[in-house]
């Protein structure tokens, strides 16, 4: 294992390891994997839940995990939701949740590469467009890098804008994971959507100077947004193609 979080190292050395297995190999139970590694048995079924969310495992009752088909997978460019917003004529703002500072979990210590304890800030928004809730947008920040952050008004601030001006943070590194669920019910009241129904998740990781300082989960509504890509012809540098989150019509 390397200095990083014992769960992220894991998680990263079973992904590259599952790439190169065929679809439908065994991968070690979480028991061997405890054993091989020296992490605990909670570490390894979390990080083998992870993979199995980013779909690149699927677990059987009483048989064990494999190795998943895989899926397409397009690169991902989203413009920024109030930019997204203001494109289509309409007004960004936010509803705050909970602006505050905490220690972090184990959960969140493990994601954001902290030591349990350590100080993070919170920060979960309703996002509107013309007073419409459009999205959920929760935030976890390394407070280490965001001093005074809990001070700031984000009615109507942009996150990333305050990151970069008021703390010189400009995003360097990132992964955005993008999955399907249905609305939890605290969710379904602030976006007025109904019980049961299907929305998109976003999960970012971002980083700077080589730290993580910002994981934010983001759950957009499926029946007021849409992904959309464009295609580009192949060549022998790139392949895939450009993706969007829109706003529906």
């Amino acid at each position: 294992m390397t200095d990083r979080p014992k769960f992220r190292a894991l998680v990263d050395d079973l992904r590259r390891k599952i790439e190169a297995m065929p679809v439908g190999a065994a991968v070690p139970s979480e028991r061997a994997l405890a054993a091989e590694t020296g992490v605990s048995r909670m570490t390894a079924r979390r990080a083998l839940d992870e993979l199995t969310r980013e779909g690149r495992l699927v677990r059987e009752v009483g048989r064990g995990s494999f190795v998943a088909r895989p899926a397409v997978s397009l690169p991902l460019h989203l413009t920024g939701f109030t930019e997204d917003m203001a494109s289509r004529g309409m007004r960004a703002g936010s509803r705050v949740l909970r602006l505050i500072e905490e220690p972090a979990d184990v959960v969140t210590a493990e994601q954001l590469g902290l030591a349990v304890g350590a100080a993070v800030i919170r920060l979960d928004r309703v996002r509107l467009a013309d007073e419409r809730p459009m999205a959920i947008e929760r935030a976890t920040l390394d407070a280490t890098v965001v001093p005074g952050l809990t001070r700031v008004d984000f009615t109507d601030r942009s996150l990333y804008s305050e990151l970069e001006h008021r703390y010189g943070v400009l995003f360097d590194t990132g992964e955005q994971t993008i999955r399907a669920a249905i609305v939890q019910p605290q969710d379904a009241a602030e976006l007025d959507a109904e019980l049961g129904s299907a929305v998109l998740e976003f999960v970012r990781v971002s980083g700077y100077g080589g730290r993580v300082v910002e994981r934010t989960v983001s759950t957009y509504p499926g029946d007021r947004f849409e992904l959309s890509a464009r295609i580009a012809p192949v060549t022998a540098q790139e392949s895939g193609g450009r993706s969007a989150l829109r706003a529906r019509r």
